[in-house]
């Protein structure tokens, strides 16, 4: 039995113990103990509801695990991104070797904005870690509520639309997706020829 129900369960024998241990006519702190104790249980058992129809399954299985995947693509193709660019700044500082003059000084200006710009990349890989550890928190707070009340029963999950009803401006609107799920090339490759 989840942690949740033997919660509401022990609400409710210790109102049953309140109620059987009252004799004769109650004082008006017994009718305002018993009024509580019967606001308390449906507290407990609207929270319950709550918390099933919140699909804390989803969250903890697929919603922040998904999320934080996504995270760790943007810094990994950013870094990705990076790293070309500083590639080609190299590049260009060797080409600047061969001219002189003003031609030389604008280009070796353009590379080092280039330099200066790419600050951003370690910047947003500090900012998008501190977004991934507070998911992570909040990942652990859910999993910690969801045990303390008890799960109950899921509502069954939304249907989604299938990919084949999904319009071409639908299918698009989800974005890059994460490599482990993306097309081989093989597959665009088919996907290519079969316009042909």
């Amino acid at each position: 039995m989840p942690d949740g129900e033997a919660g509401g369960d022990r609400i409710e024998a210790a109102v049953r113990a309140v109620l059987g241990s009252m004799t004769g006519d109650m004082t008006v702190t017994e009718v305002a103990l018993l009024g509580e104790l019967e606001a308390l249980g449906r507290e407990v058992a609207r929270a319950k509801s709550e918390i099933a129809a919140l699909r804390v399954d989803d969250i903890d299985a697929s919603h922040i695990p998904t999320a934080t995947d996504e995270l760790d693509a943007v810094v990994s193709h950013t870094a990705t991104a990076t790293n070309e660019i500083l590639d080609s700044c190299e590049v260009l500082e060797g080409l600047q070797a061969r001219l002189s003059g003003p031609d030389a000084d604008a280009l070796s200006g353009a590379v080092t904005r280039i330099y200066e710009a790419c600050s951003f990349q370690d910047i947003t890989g500090q900012r998008i870690g501190k977004v991934v550890s507070a998911l992570k928190s909040i990942e652990k707070r859910v999993a910690a509520v969801t045990q303390s009340f008890g799960r109950g029963a899921a509502p069954p999950p939304e249907p989604e639309v299938p990919t084949a009803h999904r319009t071409e401006g639908q299918r698009l609107a989800t974005g890059p997706q994460l490599p482990a799920a993306a097309s081989s090339q093989a597959e665009i490759d088919r996907l290519l020829a079969s316009f042909d």
